[in-house]
Order: C-alpha cells, then structure tokens, then sequence
C-alpha cells in the first residue's frame, strides 16, 4: 500500500493480550511494531514465549512482572510479560503510548470443536479485549478468532460485538443484559454519520479470511477484525477493499500444476507416480486470475516462500526411536512420532495441497489434522501411500512460524500451542496493512 519509512517503522508501538505461542505478537514484530507488553495466561505458552523473545518478538527479553498496573518498557528494555489473567490489568499507564492492540481473545465459545456456548460461555474474553481499548485508546486494534463466530446462531451476539469495538466507551453496566446494551449501542450507531471523527468511537472492518488465500500452507477459516480510531480519518474504503483482495489462490496452483506450466514441478524433486496422480485430478477447466499459487505442505517442508532450508525426510522405520531427523541442519522438534492412523472421519493431509487446519487437541489429531501422506508407496501392495504424523517443525512451518520458533512442554503441548496460534504470515499482512493505512492517513 505505502512504502513505510525507516523512522515511522521505528517509533511504532504495539500490546499484545492472550499471546499464546506467540504467532500474532511476531506478526505484529514482523509489520515494525514495538512491543510494550504482552499477556498470556497458560503457564507453558509464557515459556515459550520467553524462550523465543530475542530471536522472534524483536526484544531484548521478556520478563515476568506481577504488577497489574505496567508502565511501557523503554527502548532496549526487557518487555513485560504479565503472566495471569487479563482481566486483573489496569492498563492506563499505556495510554496513548499504543499504535496496535492485538489479540485473539479465547475461541472455545464460538468454536464448532467446542461445546458452544457463546457469550453464556465464561471463556469469552471479548469483554477484557474492550477494557483494554477503554484503557489504552490505541489508533488500532486486530483481533483474530475462529469462523464459528459467523455461525446463524452467533449473529446477534456477534453483531453485538462489533458494535461493542465501535463504541467501546459506552461500557455496560454488570446488571444489564447484553440485548439491553447492545439496542444502546445500535441508537447511537444510528445516529453517527460516516464522517464523524468523535474519537470517542471505532471504525470495524470485519474479514472472513483463508489463510491459503493469504499465502499460508494451509487451508484455515477464520475472522479477522480490524478496528481504527474515527478521529484518524483513516480511508476505511480502501483498507477494507485491500485486505479483502486474496493475493493466493487453489486456481493458481492448479495452473502450476499443468504440464504446460509445470512451475510446480521444477521446485520439488516429486516421484513421477506422485506428479502423475496430482496431475490426474485437476479439473479440466481452470479459471485464469492475477493470483499467486496457493501454498502446499510440500511447499512448507520445502521451505518455499520462507526462505528456509528444506526439512530432512523422516524414516518410516525409525519413528519409535524418538529420533531427531532435524538434528542434522540444527532444526529443532523435527521427531518422529509413532502410532499414526486413517479411518472414517480422520483423513490425512497431502503433501501437494494446504495442510488442512492445524487444531488444538491432544496431538492435534481429531480429524486426522497432524497426519500426512508420504511419497513412499506401501510395499504390502503397490497402489497406497504410507503415512505418519506431521513432527511438531513441520507444523510449525504450516503455522509460518520461523524455526527459531522454540515450543515449551512435550510434544501435545508444542502441538496445543501451534493449533491456538494466528499463522504468522496471515497476522502479518493485516499488521502491515494496519501500518500502511496509518501511515497514509498521517500517523
């Protein structure tokens, strides 16, 4: 959008809340923000984070604090790392100290994997987002959750929450009903006009995205919402045409999968039983756009588009030692893991498409997320392909995570934390196009 200056890059300032393993907070480092603080309340994700600070979240350390009320770190310092509930900060002292409020505030209400419960749910945390806005009064926030917030039986309330971003001053009382607040939310929305820049109100721009559509190897429904000050004068238009134009696309890497094209092909060093069996599946017509292919679990091994060095092969026979194939190009958590199964209702990736959706469960396995089809045929008969799990790196490389990435806790942990996450990458260009549109509106 705006080609950003080295100074303006330098002098930005971003929060980061429900952190986790960390994916938006490096988004957010990677689009020139500098963090002040960040929040995470599971006590493995803190480890992680602390442990990958230096080399992932732009900052000299993160310490631990226990003071509710922090003050913004200087530059050079150790950012802050509150490790409790959100809920207990007081975060005035960071008023209009922030560019960025970020965040994805727990899912497990809105998900369709959850019991969905919704705003009923004790879990949602949305209302602690809207205090920390009401706090800091940042020029913009990105929060990031999952599709099931667009779920029919979700509208009203999600509807009550967008009008909750936009007016997040109007704060509701604890004996008023949601449906109460929200109709006096819904008066006084009525009542603004499109140019008004009472900067007592948010401009929301709400975008269902695919993460494969934004260059991520994987195939990821979710929601991205993105709020400025109206006393900006950001053009809104523009953002919301911007970061709703997919720059990827299924279409493009079909193209590239053509004989006549071929540039698939010319990067990966595939079988020809392998090519040949893609190929056999592609549709006999294939729209033509402007997009770039879509991103493949082979391409994520690869290290493709991330400039990363490709992942060693891991040996089917050697899967119940434990063994560290990764060891070899100093990549760590590239293990093997043993057991892995298909059946009904649990169907392993493949390597030539996005990795289906990296989930939060024990080994990230309920629909069969963590397991992959090799190359290598089964000998017992020729025509199969054998199979096993994903190692923790290969699904940190599905999640963008760079592998300087260092996951806290055994293996379903590592796996927990990567299913929570936002994929870099994905964070990443709507931080950027956060910092695009400040920018150009003179920020």
């Amino acid at each position: 959008m705006v080609d950003q200056p080295q100074e303006a890059k330098k002098s930005r300032t971003s929060v980061e809340l429900f952190a986790g393993g960390g994916g938006l907070a490096m988004a957010v480092h990677q689009a020139g923000f500098r963090p002040l603080l960040f929040n995470e309340f599971n006590k493995r994700a803190c480890e992680t984070l602390v442990a990958s600070a230096t080399k992932t979240l732009g900052v000299d350390g993160l310490v631990s604090i226990e003071d509710v009320c922090p003050k913004p770190p200087r530059r050079g310092e150790p950012a802050p790392l509150y490790p409790g509930d959100v809920r207990d900060l007081d975060l005035t002292r960071l008023q209009g100290k922030v560019d960025v409020l970020a965040g994805g505030p727990p899912c497990q209400p809105f998900s369709a994997g959850g019991v969905a419960k919704g705003d009923e749910d004790k879990r949602n945390m949305f209302p602690a987002m809207f205090k920390a806005v009401r706090d800091i009064r940042p020029k913009a926030v990105i929060c990031e959750n999952v599709r099931g917030l667009l779920r029919p039986s979700f509208a009203e309330y999600f509807q009550y929450i967008l009008n909750e971003l936009q007016l997040p001053f109007e704060k509701r009382d604890d004996d008023t009903r949601w449906q109460d607040h929200n109709a006096h939310l819904t008066g006084i929305l009525g009542k603004l006009s499109e140019d008004d820049s009472d900067w007592d109100h948010y401009k929301v721009v709400m975008v269902p995205v695919n993460a494969a559509d934004y260059g991520v190897p994987q195939v990821r429904n979710r929601v991205v919402i993105v709020a400025f000050r109206a006393d900006l004068g950001v053009d809104m238009e523009a953002f919301e045409k911007y970061v709703k134009t997919p720059r990827f696309s299924e279409a493009a890497l079909f193209r590239s999968m053509r004989d006549d094209d071929g540039s698939y092909w010319n990067r990966h060093d595939a079988p020809d039983h392998v090519r040949s069996r893609v190929q056999a599946r592609l549709p006999r017509i294939i729209k033509e756009d402007d997009c770039q292919p879509w991103r493949t679990l082979r391409d994520a091994i690869a290290g493709n588009g991330k400039d990363l060095p490709k992942l060693p092969p891991v040996d089917l026979n050697r899967l119940h030692e434990k063994f560290d194939f990764g060891k070899a190009i100093d990549v760590v958590d590239h293990v093997g893991w043993p057991g892995a199964r298909i059946y009904k209702g649990h169907t392993p990736n493949e390597l030539d498409r996005p990795a289906k959706t990296v989930k939060a469960g024990v080994h990230g396995v309920p629909g069969g997320e963590s397991v992959m089809l090799t190359d290598e045929l089964d000998p017992a008969d020729g025509m199969n392909y054998r199979h096993r799990y994903m190692t923790v790196r290969e699904t940190a490389r599905v999640m963008t995570f760079p592998d300087e990435w260092l996951g806290s806790g055994p293996r379903g942990e590592q796996m927990r934390q990567l299913g929570n996450a936002v994929p870099v990458v994905l964070g990443e260009f709507f931080a950027e196009a956060v910092a695009d549109a400040l920018l150009a509106a003179g920020h």
